[in-house]
C-alpha cells in the first residue's frame, strides 16, 4: 500500500491560490475551523490536556482583539506540539494536536494555516480503519476547500 500524501502540493493548485489570495485572519478562522473537526480525537484520549485547546483559543483572542503577542503565540504553538509529542506513535490525537499548533501559528505567518489544514487531514486519515485512504483524504480536502471559499465568500 502506497503511502498516503497529506500536504497540499502543486496539483492542488484550487485551494493554493485561494489560500495565496485569502487575507490573514480569514486563514486563521479556516485554521481553526479546520482543527475544530480534529480535535475530539486528542481531546477523548487526553482530557486532562488542555494544550492544543489553549492553542486554539490563543488564536482566536487574537482573531477578535487584534492583539498580538508573539511571546504567547509561540508559547502555545510549541506548548501544543509538545502535546503531541508526548502522545508518542502516530495517530490521530497526535496529528490533531500538530493542527492545533499550527493554527495559532496563523496568528504569525498566514500561510501556517495549511500546515493546520495538512494535519487535521492526517488525523482524519488516521482516525479512519478505512482501506480507501484516498476517498477519505479527498473528502476532507474537499471539505476544507469549500469551506474556505464560503468563509472568503462571507467576508
Amino acid at each position: 500500500m502506497k503511502k498516503p500524501k497529506f500536504s497540499v502540493t502543486h496539483k492542488d493548485e484550487s485551494i493554493v491560490e485561494l489560500v495565496r489570495k485569502t487575507d490573514h485572519k480569514t486563514l486563521a478562522i479556516w485554521a481553526i475551523d479546520c482543527v475544530e473537526r480534529v480535535l475530539p480525537y486528542f481531546e477523548e484520549k487526553y482530557p486532562e490536556d488542555h494544550r492544543p485547546r489553549n492553542a486554539i483559543e490563543a488564536c482566536r483572542a487574537w482573531i477578535n482583539t487584534d492583539v498580538f503577542k508573539m511571546a504567547d503565540i509561540r508559547k502555545a504553538s510549541l506548548a501544543s506540539h509538545a502535546a503531541a509529542r508526548e502522545v508518542g506513535e502516530d495517530n490521530s490525537a497526535r496529528s490533531a494536536a500538530r493542527a492545533a499548533g499550527q493554527a495559532v501559528a496563523t496568528a504569525h505567518v498566514p500561510t501556517h494555516s495549511v500546515g493546520a489544514a495538512n494535519y487535521a487531514v492526517q488525523a482524519v486519515y488516521r482516525a479512519t480503519n478505512s482501506s480507501d485512504a484516498d476517498a477519505v483524504i479527498a473528502k476532507e480536502r474537499d471539505w476544507q476547500y469549500h469551506h474556505l471559499l464560503e468563509l472568503v465568500k462571507n467576508k
